[in-house]
């Protein structure tokens, strides 16, 4: 009898152990698209912008959720970047705006170590930018949970189509020839290797369709694994002009030079290729678009191709909002990137599974980009960090919870701030340096705006709702005592 209750016991923990083992294999491999600067009406089925045609964004949104408002933590790259990767406002660890403080505290847990505690395999493609650009510093991406690197640090400087070393330091000699001369504003284009791994790359080619390349290498290659991908492209960041010859010929545009510090000042060569100085401005703008877009719909299909698409969570995004110096199309969205209108910082943003959430989707609700690891981490099976400050949006995507959404947002870049709430957006700004060496514009001052009539924030409403403005304040003091006492 004692034998055969230990064989009835054994085979319940055998078949325990199998249903537990066949739980984890139906969590879903994930990718994560990271679009760098694109535009809130770029996206054709926004219907927003009548010259843009993107057909494999517009099949990723077919088969699940399109959000028009969707919010990254910081109008610029490297800590919108941050929030992403740790699901957490970025300003805790005091990143407010560029510079090394962006770099990932040995405190928080990023997106692929907690996928790591569930055995994903990891990979990351492209540009990462925050923090610190060296291989030994955790902002690395070999440094903190991905198995599998290929791109660049950097800055949104990376050229498009040279990836030399060489090439880059005899540019690097060139301007610091030019800052002995006087020259001012001068910053080096980056023409450096990408990196393997731990070694250089020196390469030709265009980044996105390198990119892309790369990220169906690694698709193919982790098939049978449970993976986790981010693909973050330059595309469609400055330097819009840096187009294969072939397609510039193709398309009779003459196109615009890269910076000489040899014959010319930086900021007039800059100043000549933004907005409205560039009459090829958007034409640059929409080719690096619709290249991005192609490798988009080519890893779409190699997920088909392999017969994992249906249990693959494809979330894309842009780090911040469209970039309108570049000539990026921000419909009715005041501001740009670099700025907390809601052109910088509301953004496109698309979540697809095709095996479980619902498709064909629009929805409203506020989001933010810190949604993603705490969604994933649930989708996994895995513990949320205690840092997060996003919420699990699973209930949202399946149906279960249509309401789901954030109740307030803040914002501090250290010059400007806002807050929303609901309809309510609360928004200051103090200095406008920044604004003036980007050509944007920016209104120095108190507003509140009421969203739901006025996307465009065009009327400020503060002395009609005093009570709106103190509600609005007071939340943000809080909110700021609370992320000053850091991680």
């Amino acid at each position: 009898m004692k034998i055969v209750q230990s064989l009835v016991l054994t085979l319940a923990a055998i078949t325990s152990q199998s249903i537990v083992a066949k739980e984890v294999d139906n969590s879903p491999n994930v990718i994560v698209i990271i679009s760098d600067d694109q535009g809130y009406a770029d996206i054709s089925a926004t219907g927003l912008a009548k010259d843009v045609q993107t057909p494999s964004l517009d099949r990723l949104a077919e088969q699940g959720t399109r959000f028009t408002n969707a919010y990254v933590t910081a109008p610029i790259c490297n800590v919108s970047r941050l929030g992403i990767i740790t699901g957490t406002y970025n300003q805790r660890q005091k990143a407010y705006w560029y510079g090394k403080k962006a770099s990932i505290s040995p405190k928080l847990t990023t997106i692929p170590e907690v996928l790591k505690t569930q055995n994903y395999s990891t990979g990351y493609i492209g540009k990462y930018h925050y923090g610190v650009y060296d291989s030994d510093a955790r902002d690395f991406p070999l440094n903190h949970g991905f198995d599998y690197f290929y791109g660049y640090g950097g800055n949104g400087r990376q050229h498009f189509l040279i990836h030399n070393d060489e090439y880059d330091q005899k540019e690097r000699d060139k301007v610091k020839a030019y800052k002995k001369r006087g020259g001012k504003h001068g910053q080096a284009l980056e023409y450096g290797a990408f990196w393997d791994g731990y070694e250089k790359d020196n390469r030709e080619g265009f980044t996105t369709e390198i990119f892309g390349e790369k990220a169906r290498d690694f698709v193919k290659s982790n098939k049978d694994n449970k993976f986790y991908l981010q693909l973050a492209f330059n595309a469609v960041h400055n330097f819009t002009h840096q187009l294969p010859e072939d397609y510039l010929k193709a398309n009779n545009l003459k196109g615009y030079h890269d910076w000489d510090p040899d014959t010319e000042d930086y900021y007039t060569w800059y100043e000549k290729s933004r907005y409205p100085n560039n009459p090829e401005g958007r034409a640059h703008y929409l080719a690096q678009l619709d290249y991005m877009d192609k490798e988009i719909g080519k890893l779409l299909d190699t997920l088909e191709n392999e017969g994992i698409a249906d249990n693959t969570v494809v979330i894309f995004v842009s780090d911040n909002g469209g970039s309108t110096p570049i000539y990026a199309d921000n419909g009715p969205l005041r501001g740009s990137k670099y700025l907390l209108y809601e052109g910088g910082i509301r953004i496109p943003m698309i979540v697809s599974w095709p095996g479980k959430f619902n498709k064909g989707v629009v929805s409203d609700n506020m989001v933010s980009t810190m949604d993603i690891l705490p969604t994933l981490a649930g989708l996994a099976g895995a513990k949320v960090p205690a840092h997060v400050d996003g919420i699990d949006i699973t209930a949202l995507l399946n149906g279960s919870d249509k309401n789901l959404a954030h109740k307030v947002l803040v914002w501090d870049t250290g010059h400007e701030t806002a807050i929303r709430m609901g309809k309510w957006k609360f928004k200051t700004a103090t200095k406008d340096e920044y604004a003036k060496y980007e050509m944007v514009e920016l209104e120095l001052g108190r507003f509140l705006y009421n969203l739901e009539t006025d996307p465009s924030e065009t009327t400020d409403v503060s002395a009609k709702h005093p009570e709106v403005v103190k509600q609005l304040t007071d939340y943000y003091k809080k909110w700021k005592k609370d992320i000053k006492k850091g991680l």
